[in-house]
């Protein structure tokens, strides 16, 4: 595995990450309390992060609890079905949030090419996941990066707060 493709995938994956942890941290901490919205998306955005990243997906073991629930049981603003067991503080999350992204940086550090061969495969079923490690990285990045425009927006629209983009991991100095 190439030394450099590593360190560009990580670059911009991290990024993502980076990006994800900057909105959540400036988002006042009563409007992530008040708008479930803004929770149940960082919450699903954190515990996807970390599931992707786990391989195989059987050894997933979330640091924050959830509960399945059916259809007319979750809450209107739930982006799905997994629902916290708690209202989980913004800092929670972004503990979450910076596990996962040392998580990340292992993973694409373990990278070779007979690994690159292994799959995420959650099982048999028509739309269960079954993707190649890198595909399920590039899956992952962009899971992350949908969700943390999807807060940045919340933000823009709520207080006029543009939040700093970044061009590769770690150049947002103000990550609280």
């Amino acid at each position: 595995m190439h030394e450099s493709f590593k360190e560009i995938l990580w670059n911009q994956f991290g990024a993502s990450i980076d990006m994800l942890i900057n909105v959540i941290a400036n988002c006042p901490d009563e409007y992530f309390q008040a708008n479930r919205r803004f929770f149940y998306i960082a919450f699903h955005s954190a515990l996807f992060l970390d599931y992707y990243l786990t391989i195989p997906p059987t050894d997933f073991s979330p640091t924050l609890s959830f509960s399945p629930t059916k259809l007319k049981n979750r809450p209107p603003e739930a982006v799905d079905d997994l629902i916290p067991e708690k209202n989980y503080s913004k800092e929670e999350i972004i503990h979450y949030l910076r596990q996962s992204r040392a998580k990340c940086k292992a993973v694409i550090d373990s990278l070779t090419d007979e690994n690159l061969e292994e799959r995420f495969t959650e099982g048999s079923e028509p739309n269960d996941m079954d993707y190649p490690i890198l595909e399920i990285l590039l899956y992952n990045m962009r899971h992350t990066q949908h969700h943390a425009a999807q807060l940045n927006l919340l933000m823009r629209q709520e207080f006029e707060q543009h939040m700093e983009w970044s061009f590769r991991a770690g150049d947002i100095n103000d990550l609280a």
